[in-house]
């Protein structure tokens, strides 16, 4: 399977259904009881198929969001609370990918990168996927 196949597969449409925008404010609400307290949204987007096809690689991107300071709250063990944390539910989400897949292939182990600075008001957080 190329590239352009699984960009075929995860459209933005499947992306928002996979994390919902609203899991932001869930996440802060559960961290800091008050979604006024979060500095990010947080959205998912297909980042392609690896160079040795075989994995795929998103982005976890964490957006700005107006009056709030996304630098100031970013800390470099965010992968690890996003990959334990029930309301981001990381291995939930690879399930649906999986689901998406269909017999295409199936979703093998994933893990999250290091927090990556994109610009001042965008970071993101790789997620690569292995496939079976």
């Amino acid at each position: 399977m190329t590239t352009d196949n699984f960009q075929e597969i995860f459209t933005d449409s499947i992306l928002k259904e996979l994390l919902p925008s609203e899991r932001a404010n869930d996440f802060f609400e559960a961290l800091y009881g008050d979604i006024e307290e979060g500095s990010y949204d947080i959205s998912l987007a297909y980042n392609g198929l690896s160079s040795d096809q075989k994995s795929l690689q998103f982005l976890i991107n964490l957006s700005e969001r107006p009056g709030k300071c996304l630098a100031c709250h970013l800390t470099q063990g965010l992968p690890e609370v996003f990959s334990r944390h029930p309301i981001i539910n990381i291995g939930g989400m690879v399930k649906k990918i999986d689901e998406q897949l269909s017999d295409k292939a199936s979703c093998g182990k994933w893990h999250l990168g290091s927090t990556q600075t994109i610009s001042r008001q965008l970071y993101a957080v790789p997620l690569t996927i292995e496939l079976n």
